[in-house]
C-alpha cells in the first residue's frame, strides 16, 4: 500500500521536472537501443559532451543491427574524443548478443538486460523504465546524493553499505505509473539542483521532505569519499613523417586504447632523454629511423586519475615499417585520413600543438 511519503515525493518530483527539465536528444525519443547508447555514453561524462557524440552515433550506426555488423574500428573512429574507450567495445559487443540471442531486440526487463555486456545495475534499470516503462529502480551518483540527504543518511557515495541502502530506498520510492519520468526526474534533481557544493535547496521540489535539509547543513550528506591520488605520467611520443603523412600504430597490448590508432609513444622515466627514446622505440620496434626529430610543446591529458605529460617529437623518418615487438599494426596517414581515424584524444592534442589537425 502506497504510504503518503511516497505519494508527496512522487508528485511532487514529476511536477518540477514535468516543467524543469532539460531538453536533451534523448528524452525525445522511446527507441530502446538510442536509450541505450545514450545511458552508456553519460556513463562518467557529462551531458553537455556527450550530445554531438550521441547525434554523430546514431546518425552513423542509427539501429542496432547496423551497430553490431561494423567493424570495430569504425565503431571507436566515431567514439574518438568521448573516452573511456571500453564502453564502446562492450555496447557492440552487447549489441552483437542482442542480435544473436534476443532476435534484434532488446530484452524489456533488467535482469535479462543485466546479462549482457556493459549493462550494470544503474543501466539495466534506466532501460527498462525509460524505455519499457517497468517500474525498475536505477541509482547512480546523482541519486545516491539525493536520496541520502532526504532520509539523511550516513556514509560516503561509495560506501557499499550506503549504496545498499538507498537502492532500497529508490526501489519503494519507484513510480509504478511513471517510473520512466521518475528515474530521470531523480537523477535531474541532483544534476541541477541537489548538487555537491552549494545546493539550491529553496528550488527543491523535494525541501519539506528533505532531512538533510531541516538539520540545516545538506551538504554533510553523503560524506566526501577518500580522495585518489594523482598518477603523474610522462610519455616520449614520436610525429614521425614521410612527407605531409604520419606514422601511426596499433599496440598488441594497450591499458586504455587497445584496437585503436595512436602515434608511436612509450614511457619514460627520465624527461631529458626523450627524444633519444623516440628514436631508439622507432629503430628497434619498427625499423624506421628518425634523426632529425624537433621538439613540439609538451601536452597534457588525464585519464581517471593518472595526469598524462606528452613530450613530443617532429621530424621525417627514414624506411617503411616492420612489425617488431609490441606493435601489430603501423602505416602512414595522410592528414585528411586521421581526421577519421580512431585516435584517443590525447594523441589529437600532439597533432594539435603540431599544427596537423
Amino acid at each position: 500500500m502506497e504510504t503518503k511519503f511516497q505519494t508527496e515525493f512522487r508528485r511532487k518530483l514529476l511536477q518540477w521536472y514535468r516543467k524543469y527539465k532539460r531538453d536533451l536528444p534523448w528524452r525525445k525519443t522511446r527507441d530502446p537501443y538510442s536509450i541505450w547508447v545514450s545511458e552508456i555514453m553519460l556513463q562518467q561524462t557529462q551531458v553537455a559532451t556527450v550530445i554531438p557524440f550521441y547525434k554523430r552515433f546514431l546518425n552513423r550506426f542509427p539501429d542496432l543491427r547496423s551497430l553490431a555488423k561494423a567493424e570495430e574500428e569504425e565503431v571507436l573512429a566515431q567514439w574518438a574524443g568521448l573516452g573511456y574507450y571500453r564502453r564502446a567495445k562492450l555496447l557492440q559487443r552487447g549489441a552483437q548478443e542482442v542480435l544473436a540471442r534476443h532476435g534484434g531486440e532488446l530484452p524489456d526487463n533488467a535482469e535479462a538486460l543485466e546479462a549482457l555486456p556493459g549493462i550494470g545495475p544503474y543501466t539495466a534499470g534506466a532501460i527498462a523504465s525509460i524505455a519499457f516503462q517497468k517500474p525498475s529502480p536505477l541509482v547512480d551518483g546523482n541519486v545516491i546524493r539525493v536520496l541520502s540527504r532526504v532520509f539523511r543518511r550516513q556514509g560516503h557515495a561509495k560506501s557499499p553499505a550506503l549504496q545498499k541502502e538507498i537502492w532500497g530506498y529508490a526501489k519503494d520510492l519507484v513510480d509504478p505509473a511513471h517510473p520512466g519520468d521518475f528515474n530521470q526526474a531523480l537523477m535531474e534533481l541532483g544534476a541541477t539542483v541537489c548538487r555537491v557544493a552549494l545546493p539550491s535547496c529553496g528550488r527543491c521540489p523535494l525541501q519539506g521532505l528533505c532531512a538533510a535539509k531541516e538539520s540545516g547543513d545538506p551538504e554533510a550528506y553523503p560524506e566526501t569519499p577518500p580522495t585518489q591520488k594523482t598518477l603523474k605520467l610522462e610519455r616520449a611520443v614520436a610525429v614521425a613523417l614521410q612527407g605531409e603523412a604520419i606514422l601511426l600504430v596499433k599496440f598488441r597490448q594497450s591499458r586504455w586504447f587497445q584496437g585503436m590508432w595512436g602515434l608511436p609513444h612509450e614511457y619514460v622515466a627520465e624527461t631529458g632523454a626523450s627524444r633519444e627514446i623516440v628514436a631508439e622505440f622507432l629503430e628497434n620496434h619498427l625499423g624506421i629511423r628518425f634523426p632529425k626529430a624537433q621538439a613540439l610543446p609538451s601536452t597534457r591529458h588525464s585519464i581517471t586519475h593518472h595526469r598524462i605529460d606528452s613530450l613530443a617529437w617532429i621530424g621525417q623518418s627514414q624506411g617503411k615499417p616492420r612489425l617488431l615487438g609490441p606493435i601489430s599494426e603501423a602505416r602512414f596517414f595522410t592528414p585528411e585520413e586521421i581526421a577519421d581515424a580512431a585516435l584517443p584524444n590525447f594523441d589529437r592534442k600532439v597533432l594539435e600543438a603540431a599544427k596537423i589537425i
